[in-house]
């Protein structure tokens, strides 16, 4: 086996494959915007609008924070593989499948991190003083206006900080999207997924390489993370 970094540094620079980080940040990104639609209209929800049943319905959403990622990406399988309803209706109708598809690797990515959108926008919203929006909409604004122009304002800080989180999880994806998406390069393989093939191969240049690399996207997404929380 190879020694790590046993090659000249510009020399692994030079030679090594980008598509995966390229494909990671693409996939991250469209997650990130999945999650964040989906966990602003649930943490408002939950953060204002509580109804019978909702502890167990929130409890259900942040399961992926705590099931393992295989479990996640059997479940993605079933509901929408080519064997499932929805699956089949699409591959039938439209030719279309997120299996071995990087949409899959979006899908199961949006999955893990919609759990730390949530509840970072759900405190943040329960964090809202309410009195300000009391005023707003003495001055007759829309609940639509009062949100747009009060709550969110108030809210984002925390909001954000959460996004960013996610979109860490997201890129860092690794046991439920190799279920749904595979690895194959240039297609579906991402950062996590071409490290784990480099040790496969026995490649410690490229894949020590592709580890700094990531930790250092992470690393300055938690510092980004971490100053928007200080500004709550």
């Amino acid at each position: 086996m190879s020694q790590p970094m046993s090659e000249p540094l510009s020399d692994l620079l030079h030679q090594a494959d980008w598509s995966p980080l390229a494909l990671s940040l693409q996939v991250a990104a469209v997650a990130t915007l999945l999650a964040l639609a989906a966990g602003l209209a649930m943490g408002w929800v939950f953060a204002r609008r509580r109804f019978p049943g909702s502890a167990v319905v929130e409890a259900i959403l942040v399961l992926p924070l705590v099931l393992p990622p295989t479990v996640i990406g059997y479940g993605i399988l079933l509901l929408a593989g080519r064997r499932s309803a929805l699956g089949g209706w699409l591959y039938r109708y439209f030719d279309y499948t997120i299996i071995f598809n990087w949409h899959g690797a979006v899908v199961a990515s949006a999955v893990v991190a919609l759990p730390l959108v949530l509840k970072s926008a759900s405190a943040a919203f329960a964090g809202v003083d309410r009195s300000l929006e009391a005023a707003a909409r003495t001055l007759r604004q829309s609940p639509w206006s009062v949100f747009v122009r009060v709550t969110l304002p108030l809210a984002w800080p925390g909001i954000l900080a959460g996004t960013l989180l996610a979109f860490a999880r997201a890129m860092g994806e690794f046991g439920a999207s190799l279920m749904v998406a595979g690895s194959m390069a240039h297609k579906t393989q991402t950062l996590s997924m071409a490290i784990y093939d480099a040790v496969q191969a026995g490649q410690d240049d490229t894949a020590l390489l592709l580890v700094l690399v990531t930790a250092l996207i992470s690393v300055a997404v938690l510092v980004a993370s971490n100053r928007y929380l200080s500004l709550r």
